[in-house]
């Protein structure tokens, strides 16, 4: 349909609507049914089958399978069923591990989906755009991502930017009018919005005509195939390793066989324990445990309010060293709240906190009315006006839908008893020129009960003092001189000092008949009424936030639009701003270039009064100075800083589609503190991993050298190659899950931002894993040694006795691993995840050596109890030497 030409009344009969009240409950579903999701088709998922059958592709897998397949035509059949159901309950644990990554990232997909404001049953109410149906009416404004596609039937200023569809990075204006025109391109439908393009100005009301697959943004969907899944660096490195770790072991499988035949052990036997080995010196669960461990960390995450949008971010946090933050709703409570109002030199004082609309107006020390005073009235009057903000109240708690500081102004005028509906009947709004960050104000052009026409401006006191001419001065106007201007700056100062943030009012009339018709027009020549003082108070856990950041290292930066001495007075608060901290403001980032800027930025804690372009210019200067950072923002303009920074942080109260889309983690509560969390959590993650790579591979050492020492000794093979594969499975592979779920260590924010370029052996971590690997070896050595010693006709009892010590030392070992100090170091109850899956371990192994169906299979008999006081005495011997030497060196 060509709803482009059609008039309103043809576009709302023909889709079956009412633009005043929306479409109801009931018309909803019905168009559901017809219409669907509004969301569009994803690429063909894998088939959980396929993805089941993935799970044996590796490599050593396909070689294990093979010697599997041999031992099988070699009659050793109990030998093939164990191998191949280990296998097989390995290849599950990958695929459940990757299912529930997918589920995790699927449900976090869900959770960032952008939002839109649809009129249902008379009501406005915000929902995702998933549920938007063909006849609902959208409303939108500067920031917003249209949800779907629609035909404008309300444009006040509207800008949309459509180059994800046309290519033209130009934002086009739109109309409400009916076009006719031949050979129409997507362009130049400018009464037409699209999903997935930008508001960048303005405002609007669209009524949905196409959803899902149907919009055009869907038909350029259609013809797209699926991206591929971008790997993190820490993955990369991993992957790295793994091809190092399969060199080795292809090279070890050839030399243990050929040691084992040159020393008359039969080939079959050798080939086996060389595969089993060859498994053994690969962590093949190493990629899915850091699936499944990034996965968890973006849960957790998401309990602490912040939504992680691309999986790299959560590395990158680890290594963050700066944040820069706003202010307004970051660091404070964005409630804010009327304090101070001031008038041709009058002052008057508002009681009252939060959006709650009590409150009382003084004068001094007297209690004033506002209706008495009439420049004061007048203020409050126009402020009202000039102002898109709703009052809500949920239960006992009252909220505001719309800008915090137009609430502001809203619920000081509802304390003098003004109301909107009252104004309404006495003054008729005829055009709107909405705020941008530009102009830094606003204006609307009204109309009274008297038919007199004029301007009502609200803004930024700087900009609206420099457009004046003339004040209202004790109830006159009178003409702006430079002394009455030297009056107002006082006035702003003073509040300013006073961490007040500070909104100047003032209006125009305008002669009968005089049309203007853009904002250069309207905003000059005008007579400033006075300045309204707002406080938004800072959140009172920031302040410790921002203490812990600078103990882990991380500098904090305030960077907000408001005036240099509120930033001051915020950031003294808070402890951001030191003594020996500079303070630039935007006039100062004008005059200074890239380069001067980087020689300053080290020592500067506040910018005030900055422009999203500022944002973009800081940020580059801190990452030239090698910085890694993090850079909060929730508008429009702040995407191209958010995205420029190593993790863009987005707003997701207050944040427009815009910056969410631009950035890396979406905090949920808009709150400093969770960006803290997220670091602290961003740094666990990564020290989990390297927990369980010290662990998976300290143990794949041991299993190696017992066996290449005994091959280099001419002893028996101290393990069967089933017990091998069994450790692998058992021992490794639940412990170092666990490990994944490990709480941080108390000093994991007392640390230096980690260096983005270390390596994952980096802090001594090799040297761990030999020294520890090479002590778990040498002690199963040693009670493989003593054992066969004591009866050589017995060597399934001696394998045995091996197979527990080094279960064990593995199992004590865990504990080891969960701090980079010594296992003494944390209480071994603080992951009881960890505790369960090494009770579980221990359990397994009994049962495989105390349950007879289970002994022929895994080569196992029953172990006297004498000898456990061996195995436990080596077993924790590697703990303990390495504790020791710990000590020792402390104590030097």
């Amino acid at each position: 349909m060509k709803f482009h030409e059609m008039n309103k009344r043809d576009v709302e009969d023909h889709l079956k609507t009412n633009f005043q009240t929306g479409l109801s409950s009931q018309e909803v579903e019905k168009k559901r049914k017809k219409f669907g999701f509004n969301q569009l088709e994803e690429g063909k998922k894998q088939s959980a089958i396929l993805l089941f059958f993935q799970q044996f592709k590796d490599f050593m897998v396909l070689v294990l399978l093979a010697a599997t397949f041999i031992s099988g035509l070699m009659g050793e059949y109990i030998d093939a069923i164990a191998i191949i159901s280990i296998v097989v309950i390995n290849g599950c644990l990958g695929f459940f591990q990757e299912r529930k990554a997918e589920k995790s990232l699927q449900a976090l997909k869900e959770m960032s989906a952008p939002q839109v404001n649809v009129l249902r049953d008379g009501q406005w109410l915000k929902i995702p755009s998933k549920e938007v149906t063909v006849g609902d009416i959208l409303k939108f404004e500067s920031g917003d991502r249209i949800g779907a596609d629609v035909r404008i039937i309300e444009s006040v200023n509207l800008e949309i930017e459509e180059s994800a569809l046309t290519g033209e990075s130009v934002p086009v204006t739109k109309t409400d009018h009916p076009i006719h025109v031949d050979h129409v391109s997507l362009g130049d439908l400018e009464n037409m919005a699209f999903m997935g393009t930008l508001v960048t100005r303005g405002n609007g009301v669209g009524v949905v005509t196409a959803i899902g697959m149907s919009t055009a943004m869907g038909q350029i969907a259609d013809m797209l195939q699926n991206a591929e899944t971008m790997m993190t660096p820490l993955q990369r490195r991993l992957e790295q390793l793994g091809k190092i770790l399969i060199i080795c072991a292809l090279l070890l499988t050839v030399l243990v066989v050929a040691i084992g035949v040159m020393q008359g052990h039969d080939l079959y036997t050798m080939l086996l324990a060389g595969v089993s080995l060859a498994v053994a010196a690969i962590p093949e669960g190493l990629p899915a445990i850091v699936t499944v461990a990034l996965s968890l960390g973006v849960q957790r995450m998401i309990r602490k309010r912040a939504i992680v949008r691309k999986l790299p971010a959560v590395e990158t946090l680890g290594c963050a060293s700066v944040i820069c933050s706003d202010k307004t709703g970051t660091m404070t409570q964005n409630k804010m709240t009327v304090t101070s109002l001031w008038s041709g030199g009058d002052t008057w004082k508002v009681t009252g906190t939060g959006y709650n609309p009590n409150g009382q107006f003084y004068a001094g020390e007297n209690v004033v009315h506002p209706s008495d005073e009439k420049s004061l009235y007048q203020l409050l009057t126009f402020g009202l006006l000039c102002n898109h903000a709703e009052l809500k109240r949920k239960e006992d708690e009252f909220y505001i839908n719309g800008d915090p500081t137009e609430g502001a102004l809203l619920v000081s005028a509802l304390k003098a008893g003004l109301t909107r509906e009252g104004l309404r009947k006495q003054f008729t709004i005829e055009k709107e020129f909405p705020f941008d960050s530009t102009r830094k104000m606003m204006s609307i052009i009204v109309k009274d009960s008297h038919g007199k026409r004029f301007v009502i401006t609200k803004g930024a006191p700087d900009v609206l003092t420099e457009k004046s001419t003339a004040i209202l001065w004790q109830k006159r106007s009178e003409v702006f001189t430079s002394e009455y201007k030297q009056e107002v700056q006082a006035a702003i100062e003073g509040m300013a000092a006073n961490a007040l943030r500070t909104i100047a009012v003032a209006f125009k009339p305008l002669s009968q008949g005089e049309s203007l018709q853009d904002d250069l027009e309207i905003e000059k020549d005008l007579t400033l009424i006075g300045l309204q003082g707002m406080i938004d108070p800072p959140r009172p856990e920031v302040k410790t936030a921002v203490k812990e950041c600078r103990e882990a290292g991380i500098k904090t930066i305030m960077i907000t639009g408001d005036h240099v001495i509120t930033a001051k007075a915020i950031a003294s608060t808070l402890g951001i701003l030191r003594k020996k901290d500079q303070v630039l403001d935007g006039k100062d980032l004008n005059q200074m270039s890239l380069e001067e800027l980087e020689e300053v930025v080290e020592n500067v804690s506040v910018f005030a009064r900055v422009s999203p372009e500022h944002k973009l210019k800081i940020v580059k200067a801190l990452q030239n100075k090698g910085h890694v950072v993090a850079m909060t923002g929730d508008g429009v303009n702040d995407a191209p800083a958010i995205k420029a920074a190593d993790i863009g942080v987005a707003m997701g109260v207050t944040g427009t589609d815009v910056a969410k889309e631009a950035s890396s983690l979406v905090l949920m509560d808009d709150n400093f503190a969770t960006i803290k969390s997220a670091i602290k959590e961003g740094r666990n993650i990564y020290e989990n991993i390297r927990k369980f790579i010290r662990y998976l591979l300290a143990s794949n050492v041991g299993e190696i050298l017992v066996m290449l020492f005994a091959m280099l000794l001419a002893l028996p093979l101290p393990l069967a190659p089933i017990q091998i594969l069994w450790v692998n499975l058992v021992t490794d592979g639940l412990p170092a899950m666990a490990l994944g779920l490990d709480r941080p260590e108390e000093n994991v924010m007392k640390r230096k931002p980690r260096n983005p370029k270390e390596g994952v052996f980096a802090r001594g971590l090799a040297w761990k894993v030999i020294s520890r690997g090479f002590l778990i070896g040498i002690t199963t050595l040693i009670a493989f040694m003593i054992t066969y010693k004591q009866n050589p006709d017995h060597l399934e009892y001696a394998q045995t006795v091996a197979f527990a010590t080094l279960v064990l030392a593995q199992l004590i070992h865990v504990f080891d691993c969960r701090s980079e100090k010594s296992i003494f170091s944390r209480n071994p109850f603080g992951n009881m995840y960890l505790v369960w899956a090494v009770l579980s371990s221990f359990i397994l192994m009994f049962v495989v050596i105390y349950v007879p169906s289970l002994q022929p299979i895994f080569h196992t008999v029953y172990i006297e109890p004498r000898d456990w006081l061996l195995i436990f005495g080596l077993s924790a011997l590697p703990t303990f030497l390495l504790a020791g030497s710990l000590f020792s060196r402390k104590t030097k």
